[in-house]
């Protein structure tokens, strides 16, 4: 147990929030309980270990990533239940938003123990704080899943969250993503946050139309990157007013036979910003109708 320890008790589990990008982010809290931890379960040690080196931390490290999370968890119960202080991070944030840590958590609530959340730095509220779109609520949908089945089905439902919804992606699936949503949400007002608290932060501010051609204009897109998009209209629209002109567009598309329907789908929704799904199932009755 560390000897300098004074305002911490023995026996808990501490949840830490570290920077997402500006070191100075860091709060007093969490140094002082980095310092006077027995231990600290790290995703990547080598990462938590330049974030000690600048606050002058020489707490011990331990490795707690996805692949030995279930294994690490029995591990810190022990030292814990034991007396010891254990901190958990993440390489960036508040840990198990999107990262590691759930196993660990769960393992020592059952065993009784207390955790200890120490609040910080988190890309999703960060990025919805100076977003300028709707934060009263917000549905936080991380990562999608990398399966195209599983993912279209999950955007397919947040389509109809009436909340801004935000997710996290990786620079090179950033178009995907955008195209997506584009075809599932219609197009809605959105934000690109990247690279957030870092040298090159950009808040890219449009439509989803907008933000696609940016994107795809660019050669490259590198950082870490959250998208918030507007939720889902309450307000009725006036669909009496386009639907002689959507009806007479897909009878014309069709009859040409040089567009699929998901293809045509996807194309109208973007122009007059409706949902693709309901495009589609206009498109089905249509067929129906041609083919009678």
């Amino acid at each position: 147990m560390n000897p300098t320890r004074q305002n911490m008790a023995a026996g808990k589990l501490y949840i830490v929030a570290t920077p997402i990008g500006n070191m100075a982010d860091m709060t007093y809290r969490a140094v002082e309980v980095l310092r006077d931890s027995d231990l600290i379960a790290a995703e990547d040690t080598r990462h938590t270990a330049r974030l000690l080196s600048h606050y002058q931390i020489d707490t011990p490290l331990i490795s707690c990533h996805e692949y030995n999370e279930e294994q690490r968890s029995g591990l810190l119960t022990e030292k814990i239940i034991s007396g010891a202080c254990v901190a958990l991070v993440s390489d960036a944030g508040t840990p198990m938003v999107s990262d590691p840590g759930y196993r660990i958590v769960e393992a020592a609530l059952k065993a009784g123990i207390q955790v200890v959340p120490i609040p910080g730095a988190c890309a999703a509220v960060t990025a919805l704080s100076a977003s300028g779109l709707g934060v009263d609520r917000f549905c936080f949908a991380g990562f999608l899943p990398k399966k195209k089945k599983r993912r279209q089905e999950m955007i397919s439902r947040l389509a109809n969250a009436e909340e801004t919804v935000i997710f996290y992606e990786s620079p090179r699936r950033l178009s995907w993503l955008l195209q997506e949503v584009l075809e599932n949400f219609g197009d809605r007002q959105a934000v690109m946050a990247r690279e957030i608290t870092k040298r090159h932060e950009e808040f890219l501010r449009g439509s989803l139309a907008e933000l696609l051609e940016n994107i795809q204009q660019r050669q490259t897109v590198k950082g870490e990157i959250t998208l918030l998009v507007s939720g889902k209209t309450t307000e009725i629209p006036d669909t009496e007013a386009i639907e002689d002109e959507l009806k007479t567009k897909i009878r014309s598309c069709l009859d040409s036979g040089k567009v699929s329907p998901s293809r045509l789908a996807a194309d109208l929704a973007r122009k007059y910003r409706i949902p693709r799904s309901q495009v589609y199932q206009l498109i089905i009755d249509i067929q129906k109708d041609l083919t009678q």
